[in-house]
C-alpha cells in the first residue's frame, strides 16, 4: 500500500489516502508513483498529491494534516507544537529551545515557562 498526502496551494496537507498498490503499476508491473498520482487525480478531481512514507525513508517525515510541504527541502514538516519550538532544518522536526530532560520522569512542555514540567506517566505506563 502507497500512501499520498493532498496538497493545497499553499503547500498544506489535507489528507493522506492509502492506494493499493495495484493502482501504481505499469504495464511491465512496476510501481510507478506519477500512475498512483493519476489515479488520485481521477478519482478526486485534486491535482496536487505527493507520495509520503510512514518509515519516513523518504520526505525526511510522514505527512500529517495539518503540516506542510516544502517542495526546496523535498521533506514534509509537521505542524508546529509550540510558538517557541524551532525547526531543525536537517530533519525538518520541530525542536524545543531546552532539550527533554535525560532522566527516568515524565515531562510536558510548559510555553508560558518555556520548560519541561514534570507530569504524572500517561495512562498504563509505569515509571
Amino acid at each position: 500500500m502507497a500512501q499520498f498526502a493532498k496538497i493545497d496551494s499553499n503547500n498544506i496537507v489535507l489528507s493522506v489516502e492509502v492506494v493499493d498498490d495495484n493502482e501504481l503499476k505499469d504495464g511491465d508491473g512496476n510501481l510507478q508513483d506519477s500512475i498512483g498520482i493519476q489515479f488520485l487525480t481521477t478519482i478526486t478531481q485534486h491535482s496536487n498529491w505527493i507520495r509520503t512514507y510512514k518509515d519516513a525513508s523518504e520526505r525526511k517525515n510522514y505527512a500529517v494534516v495539518g503540516g506542510t510541504y516544502d517542495s526546496s527541502k523535498n521533506a514534509f514538516i509537521p505542524t508546529k507544537p509550540c510558538d517557541s519550538w524551532v525547526l531543525d532544518e536537517s530533519t525538518c522536526r520541530w525542536i524545543s529551545p531546552i532539550a527533554y530532560p535525560d532522566d527516568e520522569k515524565f515531562y510536558v512542555w510548559d510555553e508560558d515557562t518555556t520548560s519541561w514540567v514534570e507530569t504524572d506517566p500517561p495512562p498504563g505506563v509505569s515509571k
